[in-house]
């Protein structure tokens, strides 16, 4: 219940009026919040940041709050409030402001920051060396980075100063949200993702699996095994298995795009013409298998709880390789290749997209001779 969360704002670089709209984000999501506006600029040339933490201290003391939030040179009275250890609690830092040099331990931290930045200028890998500052699975960062160059341009670039990213689709009350509850932040904030799928697409992911093998009892193959020479199966159309994977296919998110949506009514009226089912038993008992197993045990070592649907999740792939992706018996995707038709963005790797229209839309995926 956002009522019952007290906010504490530190006023000073917030944008309380140059930027009315982060704060009105928060207000209008229904936190209660109070704003510390009477503390000065403190980036001025040997400013005495410390002997204005008692302002701070008694707007803590008399707010209770539940977190504490701060943006661009705020930051500098954040850090001088962690290091002189006056507060502990959950805190939102948006835009890492150079004082920022480490975390403090076993606080609750989300820090929000974008590639474009004009003023703090960041590598993602400098953003993540501070985080690793702090408790494990008590910090989160939110980044926003340029998407791959299609053509001349981006189909998506990453937060300025200003971040308006977090403006939209309660993002940032989301980070709020996730900064206050008990454990990991990331987690929750991945929680919140699904709202963004209609209740049709949830129910098609659910009833396909989240799991490798949870599609396996659909295969035709000679005892399942996934020998054959073909590896192809027809989906019969009609068929419940059809009906899934096409409502997934065609699934829209609940909200605009991020990215340049081409056309987005077209993409419900769009003919499905066949839907085959890969069953490669070498590919999957080799690779897939032993790889969702890795990484399952990864998470669990960090001392979290390995949750299919959270941790797993239905994406596409756009590929002029399709045959050898279904027929390679070892490993089908080629992490080394990626970067091939854009850039990469996050480092080597399989990229995928949440929605089958973006691989359309980014010309991954081209029609065949015959449509």
């Amino acid at each position: 219940d956002r009522s019952k969360q007290r906010v504490l704002v530190i006023g000073s670089g917030f944008g309380v009026e140059l930027n009315p709209a982060q704060i009105q984000v928060i207000v209008g999501a229904g936190f209660q919040v109070h704003v510390v506006s009477t503390l000065p600029n403190p980036e001025s040339p040997s400013f005495p940041v410390y002997q204005f933490l008692p302002t701070i201290q008694q707007a803590i003391d008399e707010f209770q709050p539940h977190i504490i939030a701060s943006g661009s040179k705020g930051g500098a009275y954040m850090a001088a409030l962690w290091q002189a250890n006056l507060w502990t609690g959950p805190s939102l830092v948006i835009n890492r402001h150079p004082a920022l040099q480490s975390l403090p331990q076993g606080a609750p931290v989300v820090l929000c920051h974008g590639s474009n930045d004009e003023y703090y200028k960041y590598r993602r890998e400098d953003l993540e060396a501070l985080m690793r500052t702090g408790t494990p699975n008590r910090v989160l960062l939110y980044y926003t980075g340029n998407s791959g160059l299609l053509g001349r341009g981006y189909t998506r670039e990453g937060d300025k100063h200003n971040m308006l990213s977090i403006l939209q689709n309660d993002c940032l009350p989301r980070l709020l949200d996730s900064a206050m509850q008990e454990g990991d932040p990331e987690l929750h904030f991945m929680r919140t993702w699904d709202r963004f799928l209609t209740a049709e697409r949830l129910e098609a992911e659910r009833w396909l699996g989240y799991r490798p093998g949870d599609l396996r009892r659909f295969w035709k193959s000679v005892d399942q095994n996934g020998t054959d020479d073909n590896v192809l199966f027809e989906v019969l159309a009609g068929s419940e298995e059809h009906d899934m994977v096409s409502a997934i296919f065609r699934a829209q998110p609940t909200v605009p795009r991020a990215y340049a949506d081409m056309n987005p009514g077209m993409w419900q009226h769009l003919t499905i013409s066949k839907i085959e089912r890969v069953e490669n038993g070498m590919q999957e008992d080799g690779n897939v298998e032993p790889y969702f197993r890795q990484m399952q045990r990864g998470i669990e070592n960090q001392g979290l709880a390995f949750v299919p649907g959270l941790h797993t999740k239905w994406a596409f792939h756009g590929s002029s390789a399709v045959e050898e992706i279904v027929s390679n018996p070892i490993s089908g995707f080629q992490p080394l290749m990626s970067g091939s038709r854009a850039a990469s963005l996050w480092g080597p790797g399989t990229y995928f997209a949440r929605d089958a229209k973006y691989c359309y839309d980014g010309g991954f995926c081209h029609p065949l001779p015959d449509g």
